[in-house]
């Protein structure tokens, strides 16, 4: 059975500052709009994901409650997953690997550059950087998610804020 994984790097947030910790960080107006525009394209595209799994960091976490609010999707089901925030692709990897076996989607928000690194891990393809607010899908044939490790998927999708809102 296909798995599929929805990538999805934080929205814009505001600039770091001496007054403000990393993890506290919030979306601008950008990222807001970023994000809302994202989650439009993915629910008239009908894309969606059955377990939504985030960062808690403050700009991960409201980019997910953001598109969750678009697609339907109540942020009390979001699994919140810690070492997604500082804890490097294996900590990408693990949250994947130990996903209910009969999920066939998950959407996953995370940080730069770690989220980058794991959508190149996973798929073998050169993504570059992902833009803030990007979404890659990369998808999995007969495997389960426990299976899923280096260059075991295929990236299917990628798409950035920017596309969206050019229309393309």
């Amino acid at each position: 059975m296909k798995k599929t994984l929805i990538l999805v790097r934080h929205a814009t947030a505001e600039d770091q500052s001496f007054r403000m910790k990393d993890f506290d960080r919030n979306l601008n107006n950008k990222g807001l709009s970023e994000a809302e525009a994202m989650g439009k394209w993915m629910a008239a595209g009908q894309i969606g994901a059955e377990i939504w799994v985030t960062s808690p960091a403050s700009r991960a976490y409201k980019t997910a409650e953001i598109m969750a609010k678009l697609l339907d999707v109540a942020p009390s089901t979001f699994v919140s997953v810690p070492e997604i925030y500082d804890g490097g692709p294996k900590a990408y990897l693990r949250a994947v690997n130990t996903t209910h076996v009969d999920a066939e989607s998950v959407i996953l928000f995370g940080h730069n550059p770690d989220i980058t690194y794991f959508a190149e891990y996973l798929s073998g393809a050169d993504l570059g950087t992902m833009d803030k607010g990007a979404v890659a899908i990369i998808e999995f044939e007969e495997q389960e998610w426990i299976e899923i490790s280096a260059k075991t998927g295929k990236l299917v999708l990628y798409k950035t804020p920017q596309q969206v809102k050019e229309g393309k």
